[in-house]
């Protein structure tokens, strides 16, 4: 999945795809002289002791009755743990550094613990693996790495870094260099691999690549384009300062990049439904309409505009207000890509709820003609009945309602801050010119946002999309009001 991910993002590491495992014989080497040299130990203390022994932020360590072995008993101890001859977690192999050094992470550092289990390019050829703080360095001097780059949660662990490129003969100079940066922090947002972890298991997502998720995976299928998130990356840069970025800067650049290529078409989300009592009955007319309005070259849709057509609730307004420029009883608006209509009648259901518009539409109208010279200010969309596609459409919106999820009130857990809004399901009718759409393609559903084709769920019997990104940052907008 990481290789999937990164190639996604744009990138090709040729030749230079590597493995710890590749030098697990050479990290073992390297093990194996730090006990000849005195500078590690086989330790039969357990993961708590360990921990107990090591002391606090104020306290100093305590050796462990391990740390005094002699080097051959230590080498005969060794060699029995790399053979499987001792139970997991029984015997661990220690650096020996210093149990009173005031960064904890000197205090004597785990190198090796016994693990029975197989490893998925290795089998069961080994018993031990390095812990990571230990291959970690080795690997990068391995391959031929100048700068490790990490975040700066790290920065404590830089000195053990160092001391294990030291003590195993790598020359100053000629080594890597470790160098923390700032994490990544999103607002509304959380990045932790434990909390993501507890999403996932207790099912309040679905699965890693749930849309609503800041995994590449879930970004990838909601919609979000490589050239966007390299442009955001790009923008924010890097800093050894922590910050917290504006999820709206990663929204933004989404956008940007979708207006410029995502092809365009009409889809109505709350269906209302409008008789035009002046156009012919079961007469179709075919209308054109360029795919991208910037971008001649991606060519021209069909929409075919017939007597009963659906447009979006809000677009009407049985008592509109002054500034209201959509459809209301006597008024007009010019449909996109067609004619302008009048509203002439309204037909409620029993309920007293509107069922239906009853309207007409002036011939002279059509748009791009000749006799097209009529003004209105309203402008909104619409789809055939007859001839829309159904559509499954999910509408996603930040997973966390608070800015900074991470910050939890006394008493409280991050999860009680997710948002309960943060998906919604309509069944949505699109324009046919959507029939042939495959899972990833992404669009620009006019006046409503940017779609793209689950690339999951979707069937060309059952379209599904994923709302990428709204036209504009509506949750800046309440904030201001």
């Amino acid at each position: 999945s990481i290789s999937a991910d990164v190639k996604w993002l744009g990138f090709d590491w040729q030749d230079r795809l590597f493995h710890a495992s590749d030098y697990f014989e050479k990290i073992h080497d390297h093990a194996v002289n730090l006990i000849k040299e005195g500078k590690a130990y086989v330790c039969s203390l357990n993961s708590e002791e360990i921990r107990e022994f090591r002391g606090t932020l104020t306290k100093p360590g305590r050796d462990s009755p391990d740390r005094n072995r002699s080097v051959e008993e230590n080498l005969e101890l060794f060699k029995k743990m790399r053979a499987g001859d001792f139970a997991d977690g029984q015997y661990t192999l220690r650096a020996k550094i210093d149990m009173n050094s005031p960064n904890i992470n000197m205090r004597d550092p785990t190198l090796y613990r016994i693990r029975k289990m197989h490893h998925w390019r290795k089998g069961q050829a080994w018993a031990i693996y390095p812990m990571y703080d230990y291959a970690h360095p080795l690997s990068d001097a391995l391959e031929g790495i100048t700068h490790s780059i990490c975040t700066l949660e790290f920065e404590d662990h830089r000195p053990f870094y160092d001391w294990v490129l030291e003590n195993c003969g790598y020359k100053a100079g000629a080594r890597p260099q470790q160098i923390e940066m700032s994490r990544l922090n999103l607002t509304y947002t959380v990045l932790s691999k434990r909390k993501l972890l507890q999403l996932v298991e207790e099912k309040l997502v679905n699965g890693w690549d749930d849309p609503r998720m800041p995994t590449i995976s879930a970004v990838r299928r909601r919609g979000y384009t490589p050239e966007a998130m390299r442009d955001f990356c790009e923008r924010i840069g890097v800093t050894k300062k922590e910050s917290v970025i504006d999820v709206g800067t990663l929204e933004n650049c989404i956008r940007e990049d979708l207006n410029a290529h995502a092809p365009r078409a009409m889809a109505v989300l709350k269906p209302l439904k409008v008789v035009i009592e002046n156009f012919p009955e079961g007469k179709t007319e075919e209308l054109e309409a360029h795919a991208h309005p910037q971008d001649p070259s991606k060519g021209l849709r069909k929409i075919p505009f017939a007597r009963e057509i659906y447009i979006e609730q809000d677009d009407f307004m049985e008592d509109p207000p002054k500034k209201f420029f959509r459809l209301g009883p006597g008024r007009e608006v010019r449909l996109r890509y067609a004619y302008v209509i009048k509203c002439e009648r309204v037909v409620k259901d029993s309920s007293g709820q509107v069922a239906e518009l009853r309207c007409t539409y002036d011939p002279a109208t059509k748009s791009g003609s000749a006799t097209d010279t009529r003004k209105v200010k309203g402008v909104i969309h619409w789809v055939p009945i007859k001839q829309a596609l159904e559509a499954e459409v999910r509408l996603y919106d930040r997973l966390f309602n608070v800015e900074n999820p991470n910050k939890v009130e006394e008493g409280k857990d991050f999860k009680d801050y997710l948002n309960p809004e943060s998906l919604s399901i309509a069944k949505a009718f699109l324009e046919p010119s959507l029939k042939s759409a495959v899972g990833g393609n992404r669009y620009q559903f006019e006046r409503l946002g940017y779609f793209c084709v689950d690339a999951t769920d979707s069937r060309p019997s059952a379209l599904v999309f994923n709302r990428t990104v709204t036209l504009r940052d509506t949750w800046a907008k309440e904030q201001e009001t």
